[in-house]
């Protein structure tokens, strides 16, 4: 489990960081990246095993 959610986070991070190399205005990376922790946070809880 552990390692699953590591994972989980490595991946949020490294596409946290890919959007931000996008050559997109502020408002659509800001969406983009309220989209990718939103998805995040439901993974991870998710694998805590809350849903």
């Amino acid at each position: 489990m552990l390692i699953s959610v590591l994972v989980t986070f490595l991946v949020v991070i490294l596409i946290l960081y890919l959007i931000n190399l996008l050559p997109l205005d502020g408002r659509a990376k800001q969406i983009a990246r309220v989209v990718v922790i939103v998805l995040g946070v439901i993974s991870l809880l998710k694998y805590i095993a809350v849903f």
